[in-house]
């Protein structure tokens, strides 16, 4: 043996394709949405945007379960830019009004999402938070605010249990049967040096397993441990070296499937896969009869599985290849 491999012990809760699945948190959260919206999953992909620590990730929750507006404090102007203090740089604009339209819809559109979700995924990047100094808040984003303005900190696992407990509140008294995994990114932040790294990803993770050994619908998966011990190669990485490649978050993905889906999705998936990757060919002369067939065949697939998924954008496509 030249490797060790981690396979995740398979959940006793498991996640069916007719699930409403939200994922919120770093960026790994992303790849997985990504990978859940490819597989026809009905999701809600980090809608508030990429965001590291436990608190920001969790007051962003706290907006969209009571569909709360965002108080006019956490806007700053930096750069001719507007932006808040609570998302995401990709909803700054040079109006302030923009921004606050744009949170106002990702708000409203996840509460509405979060009625009758069945999972959310959120993926913890780091423990360590920017404090404002004229408030006290943590910050989700500093915006490339002087760092005069923020004290730097490291979050204890009771600081990281304390706000998991006030969100889980808030969302079963929203709706009580929706369930949670967390994970913790395989992505290292190197600018808190590999050695404090380490130190954040350990609050992080012993907190992750207090949560799951403390609420029977929280689980964990381990996105990270995968990462670093399973797939250590740095093959694994972008060239960044610090972000996993694609082969190495479709490794991770597949263990993700093994270990929460119910059979007859890990079924619909193997029979999905194939006419994806088919959709994404483009011939080169797509008037041959050969294609014509290949068509007619994937369209014959595609009415097939319409009885489990929406594929009728799939259809419309085929359909307009296809020579009458």
């Amino acid at each position: 043996m030249f490797r060790t491999e981690i396979n995740p012990e398979a959940s006793t809760v498991k996640i069916n394709l007719k699930d409403k699945i939200l994922t919120a948190g770093s960026c790994f959260s992303d790849a997985i949405g990504k990978q859940l919206t490819e597989m026809k999953f009905k999701t809600l992909t980090n809608p508030f945007g990429v965001s590291y620590n436990p608190p920001s990730i969790h007051k962003a929750f706290r907006y969209a379960l009571h569909n709360q507006a965002v108080p006019d404090h956490t806007y700053l102007n930096n750069q001719e830019l507007v932006a808040n203090y609570d998302f995401h740089s990709s909803f700054s604009s040079m109006k302030k009004s923009e921004v606050e339209k744009g949170i106002k819809e990702v708000i409203g559109a996840s509460h509405y999402f979060l009625k009758d979700t069945s999972w959310i995924f959120i993926t913890y990047g780091s423990a360590w938070v920017y404090e404002r100094k004229d408030t006290g808040e943590i910050v989700s984003n500093c915006h490339k605010m002087p760092t005069s303005g923020f004290t730097k900190s490291l979050l204890s696992q009771k600081k990281v249990l304390e706000s998991f407990e006030e969100f889980y509140r808030n969302l079963k008294a929203f709706n009580p049967t929706c369930k949670i995994i967390l994970t913790i990114s395989p992505v290292r932040h190197v600018k808190d040096t590999l050695p404090l790294n380490s130190v954040s990803k350990s609050v992080l993770r012993l907190a992750c397993q207090t949560i799951s050994e403390t609420y029977a619908d929280a689980f964990y998966f381990p996105s990270y441990e995968i990462m670093l011990d399973d797939l250590r190669d740095y093959r694994f990485y972008k060239q960044d070296m610090i972000h996993p490649s694609e082969e190495a978050e479709e490794y991770i993905w597949n263990k993700f499937v093994d270990c929460y889906f119910d059979t007859s999705t890990k079924e619909f998936i193997e029979q999905w896969k194939p006419i994806l990757t088919a959709l994404s060919h483009k011939p080169f002369h797509a008037n041959t009869s050969a294609h014509q067939t290949f068509l007619t065949k994937t369209l014959t697939q595609l009415i097939e599985l319409s009885k489990k998924v929406d594929v009728s954008k799939e259809i419309t496509l085929v359909k307009s290849q296809l020579i009458n």
